[in-house]
């Protein structure tokens, strides 16, 4: 199969943070113009933002029912144009600024515990409260320097399950206690060279997911100024690295993956084909060993696309997936259908719902796995974030909940 680099991988290097693959796509139809894509994404933006008078101005009042589980954050721009943090109430209309910063927020984690949101912009490390108020930094990261972003970029926040500690990117793999209101760094990125008597890059390591018990941590390993990356298990209690073997073509960078609920493996799924094989994988967290689920190839000249994969408490696999052909040997983005299935993937896999999601972007379970949060690109050429709509099982239509949104999380 022939290979192409994936132009995300240069992204990665230089934002330090998003894993899964964003690239153009090859499906039927006449590209836009750039200036459809531009008043596209305008008009998105436009309808976002909230009339006055119409934000919540204190957080979301606990008897309140509504139709998410617990309250929805994303990115978006705001009216200026500048990315924020909003948060969409339980009740799927109320629609709160959480952040309203000069400069991008470049990245973001909501606390598992009070929904409080730890965030960078301005290359600070930066804490707010659910209602938006509170805002205080906890590190600064100095200036960045052009000549050198990768190492001197602050990035990628990342909450413990207890919330009482947050994970970042900054020369290092840092973790930060909220109760001390220390940094402690577990790796560093930077090493001093003997022979040259200076100091040189070495692997960036940047937190992407905690074990649902809080003692490991999925991160991602990367060298400056190469396609060189990796992911490993951190494991903090004895401060051991694992490298993700990634056999069987599983490779976890520019997949998207889910912690089992006993944190003793990933699952990992990828649904495109260029500089990566798709297909889903179980991998040990312990050995960072994987075994093939979905391998490549499902046969008859269809390839095994599988994409957010979720293994809920019912302890049923939930997935999207598809077995189609590889037209010219690259797929971005495979006409996939949510099911689900025993966790190998296969035994009694069933299609729950009948629409080809081939513009998905980012999907979010419901944690009980009654309906899924699709962001699905307007059009093609959008790569990140999308049109928002609740996905239902059970018959229901879908309600759409936003017109874009990226990144999102679960509040508490």
């Amino acid at each position: 199969m022939k290979r192409r680099v994936c132009p995300v991988i240069a992204l990665i290097l230089m934002m330090l943070a998003a894993l899964a693959c964003g690239l153009p796509g090859s499906g039927g139809g006449q590209p836009s113009s750039p200036d459809q894509v531009e008043t596209i994404v305008a008009a998105t933006i436009q309808a976002l933002t909230p009339a006055v008078g119409t934000e919540a101005t204190s957080s979301p009042e606990p008897e309140a029912s509504g139709l998410l589980p617990h309250s929805l954050y994303f990115m978006n721009n705001d009216a200026t144009g500048i990315l924020q943090v909003y948060r969409l109430e339980k009740d799927g209309k109320t629609l709160k600024q959480i952040t309203t910063e000069p400069s991008t927020v470049s990245s973001y984690d909501v606390s598992p515990v009070d929904g409080s949101v730890a965030y960078v912009a301005n290359n600070q490390l930066l804490l707010i409260n659910a209602d938006g108020s509170g805002r205080r930094m906890l590190v600064d990261g100095g200036a960045v320097d052009p000549n050198d972003p990768f190492l001197t970029s602050l990035t990628s926040p990342v909450f413990s399950p207890n919330g009482q500690v947050i994970a970042y990117n900054n020369r290092g793999l840092i973790l930060y206690s909220l109760s001390t209101g220390v940094s402690n760094t577990a790796y560093e990125e930077i090493f001093f060279d003997t022979t040259t008597e200076s100091y040189l890059p070495g692997k960036l390591f940047i937190p992407q997911k905690y074990s649902p018990d809080g003692t490991r941590m999925l991160v991602t390993v990367a060298i400056p100024n190469s396609d060189g990356i990796s992911a490993a298990i951190y494991t903090i209690a004895s401060d051991l690295l694992t490298p993700l073997a990634g056999g069987d073509g599983a490779r976890v960078c520019c997949s998207e993956q889910a912690w089992t609920g006993d944190s003793s493996a990933l699952f990992v799924g990828i649904s495109s084909i260029g500089y990566f094989s798709p297909g889903l994988w179980r991998m040990d967290a312990a050995t960072g060993n994987s075994t093939a689920l979905l391998p490549a190839e499902a046969g008859g000249g269809n390839f095994n696309f599988a994409n957010m994969p979720y293994l809920a408490p019912d302890g049923q696999l939930y997935f999207f997936y598809a077995a189609a052909p590889a037209p010219d040997e690259m797929v971005i983005r495979a006409p996939l259908q949510i099911v689900r299935s025993a966790p190998d993937g296969v035994t009694g896999r069933t299609v729950l719902n009948p629409e080809n999601f081939q513009l998905m972007n980012e999907a979010l379970w419901a944690p009980d796995a009654s309906f899924v949060v699709v962001a699905s690109a307007p059009i093609q050429e959008v790569y990140s974030g999308g049109i928002v709509e609740v996905v239902y099982f059970d018959g229901r239509p879908s309600v759409e909940l936003a017109p874009f949104a990226e990144n999102m999380k679960w509040g508490p």
